[in-house]
């Protein structure tokens, strides 16, 4: 009998120290391109580590703001956030071409996939730019009704429900806001939501409400202090609970 499956990805490329250890518990990875973090020489290493440890590598465009790792709102007209999504994917793209790594999937970062969850020209502008890469999957916020995903399959994506293990979640479904109480996880209570969620297809909002989250992947965040550690421990958690752990 085949296993239930989940996809189990992180956000690297991001100046991490534990970066290879990560790169050994996740099955994909998505890289900094240029936008809030990364350069030449770090998707290089990036893109290394994922053919070394047999990862699916995807691009993780953002916010041309490195000051601010591209969590503070912005506001650009449509064409300027196609233009500068494109541009970062295909930067990654020649990097990965020289490397002999292929490219899966785009994934936005930070207030890039935050606006883009609730703003549908933004949504549009990023899945259009990753659909004119020519990367089949796009890894979108999960739930009823997905503006990203929703997006992505009118731009010709494969679209790819995702989950986070380690935020918080508000009603509606979104992402609580970071900054406040709740938006940020425990080692513990990521591990018992990423497996949840997994398995069940809900958790439980910050405030108390069950909220639906029919997810294929499950993020976790590559930047936190104990991201190794999670990212081992939400493996074998998954693998404990009955799920292969697998790039979709």
């Amino acid at each position: 009998m085949t296993l239930p499956s989940i996809d189990l990805n992180a956000d690297l490329g991001e100046g991490s120290t534990h970066e290879e250890t990560i790169m050994a518990a996740v099955s994909s990875a998505n890289i900094a391109c240029g936008g809030h973090a990364g350069d030449v020489s770090s998707m290089r290493d990036s893109l290394r580590l994922a053919a070394r440890f047999g990862v699916a590598a995807g691009a993780h465009p953002g916010f041309p703001d490195r000051e601010g790792f591209g969590r503070r709102e912005l506001h650009f007209p449509p064409d300027e956030v196609r233009a500068f999504v494109r541009e970062q994917i295909e930067h990654l793209k020649t990097v990965a071409a020289r490397e002999g790594v292929p490219l899966r999937h785009v994934k936005p970062h930070g207030m890039l996939y935050n606006m883009a969850v609730r703003d549908e020209a933004l949504a549009r502008a990023v899945a259009q730019a990753a659909a004119g890469s020519g990367l089949p999957l796009y890894f979108g916020l999960a739930g009823p009704g997905s503006v990203m995903l929703r997006e992505a399959r009118a731009a010709g994506l494969h679209e790819i429900g995702e989950g986070f293990a380690d935020r918080g979640y508000a009603p509606d479904g979104s992402l609580w806001p970071r900054g406040q109480a709740g938006a940020l996880l425990p080692f513990d209570a990521a591990v018992t939501q990423g497996v949840r969620i997994a398995r069940e297809g809900v958790t439980t909002a910050v405030t108390g409400e069950e909220v639906a989250v029919p997810a294929r992947t499950l993020c976790l965040h590559g930047d936190g202090a104990e991201a190794a550690e999670l990212a081992a421990a939400l493996r074998a958690a998954l693998e404990t609970g009955g799920l292969r752990v697998g790039a979709p």
